[in-house]
């Protein structure tokens, strides 16, 4: 196995990091396999809408328990993440992403055969978020080792990968839904997913370099101290809260989609819904390297405000015009342009303050909030709907979360977190 310590490839950026030229081929390379990784886990989540109405039929189950194996696979994906972030620093990523990715898979191809609620919550939900889990937080904490120059780009080009992966089977597992039938589909893609991301992982290698600490560097944070930093909790409270928003479009668009009346509707000759979360996908891809491009020269804090603040925005223009199928279509793709860069934005503001040394664990603690907006964005809001027999309270809660969050970034993450990388290097 890969057992090199943890650093980043040496270059030299304004937080004091070393890069050698010589070796930028090679990182352009592990860029590409941690991109092909991140695609090959991005179905489970973003094509799950497809999955739903089979699924309740199959299984005559209700909407709310339903969503349950939603909430497991990415509360599973989350809060894992700090065990698997240190096997990953530990053992190397080759091997363990592979598993991650072997796994996924293998969740698809059981969940093919489950007969009841409890079979699909433990692969759909619990082997499928345990493999995700590993995957993600181990490319992403690879990716900030790689690039230290360029780590809003570099996990925005990964996270991408996550977010648009999914743009490649949307419309091939929504046709096979239709002519094969649920159980051949799940099994079929679970297959050949599985096998693409082994195939990428096991390309997949650590920096060969130590970082290289310069005068003026804030220095690396273990993961016990950074956890009893007040700054850590903000972002961890900041990424919950547009978890939420963002995970509840994403586990509810089928339902509120029919409930609008225009999931079927035919926009551009192509029914409104998986053309939506085609379109969605796409969207919620190019934010990430986008935004992460524009946080490495306008700042992370002043990123986010834009990106959280657009998001709602367009929250609220969705709900008021949600009749019109054309305008659906549209106003998804903004929203998802405006939650995606999640992603790219928090990872890259983590390891910009708490250093890279432990970056994959840190990271996979802040993961957890991931978890936690899943709870809210799915039984939670679907609950919710439930019993106010509407979705407008879900989405006022989750407008309501994205520009509280706006807010935040500029009011009170960008000063403490300023005083925070000050107080350090006096000690430094």
């Amino acid at each position: 196995m890969d057992m090199e310590t943890p650093g980043s490839f040496p270059m030299s950026t304004a937080a004091g990091d070393t890069v050698l030229p010589s070796r930028a081929a090679v990182r352009w390379a592990q860029l590409v396999l941690g991109l092909v990784c991140m695609m090959a886990i991005s179905s489970p989540q973003y094509v799950w809408a497809l999955f739903t109405k089979p699924l309740a039929a199959g299984l005559g189950a209700q909407a709310a328990a339903l969503q349950v194996t939603f909430t497991l696979l990415i509360v599973l994906q989350t809060f894992f993440s700090p065990a698997q972030g240190w096997l990953v620093d530990r053992f190397g990523p080759r091997w363990l992403i592979a598993l991650g990715a072997a796994l996924t898979g293998l969740s698809w191809v059981l969940a093919a055969r489950a007969t009841s609620l409890w079979a699909l919550w433990l692969t759909y939900g619990l082997l499928g978020g345990i493999g995700t889990g590993i995957v993600y937080v181990g490319v992403v904490g690879l990716m900030v080792a790689w690039f230290p120059d360029r780590r809003g780009f570099a996990t925005g080009v990964v996270a991408a990968g996550y977010g648009m992966g999914a743009i490649l089977t949307t419309f091939p597992i929504s046709d096979s839904l239709a002519n094969a039938g649920l159980q051949a589909t799940l099994q079929r893609w679970g297959l050949i997913l599985g096998a693409v991301g082994v195939a990428a992982a096991l390309g997949l290698r650590r920096p060969p370099a130590r970082r290289v600490a310069m005068p003026g560097s804030e220095g690396d944070v273990p993961t016990g101290e950074m956890l009893r930093a007040p700054l850590f909790w903000l972002m961890f409270a900041m990424m919950a809260m547009m978890s939420t928003s963002g995970l509840m479009v994403t586990s509810q668009i089928g339902l509120f989609a029919s409930d609008f009346g225009v999931a079927k509707a035919l926009v551009w000759s192509a029914a409104a819904l998986p053309l939506a979360l085609t379109i969605d996908r796409f969207c919620n891809g190019l934010t990430r390297p986008f935004f992460g491009w524009v946080s490495d020269r306008i700042g992370r804090e002043n990123t986010m405000a834009l990106a959280f603040a657009l998001e709602g925005l367009a929250m609220a223009a969705w709900l008021a015009l949600r009749s019109d199928p054309l305008l659906f279509v549209l106003l998804s793709g903004v929203v998802f342009f405006g939650w995606g860069e999640i992603f790219s934005l928090f990872p890259s503001t983590l390891t910009d303050t708490f250093g890279t040394r432990w970056a994959t664990r840190n990271y996979g603690c802040l993961y957890i909030a991931q978890g936690i907006g899943a709870i809210f964005g799915g039984p939670l809001a679907s609950l919710l709907h439930g019993a106010a027999e509407s979705w407008t309270p879900v989405f006022a809660v989750a407008i309501g979360a994205d520009l509280l969050t706006a807010a935040l970034a500029l009011a009170a993450l960008k000063p403490m977190r300023r005083a925070y990388l000050a107080r350090r290097a006096e000690r430094a």
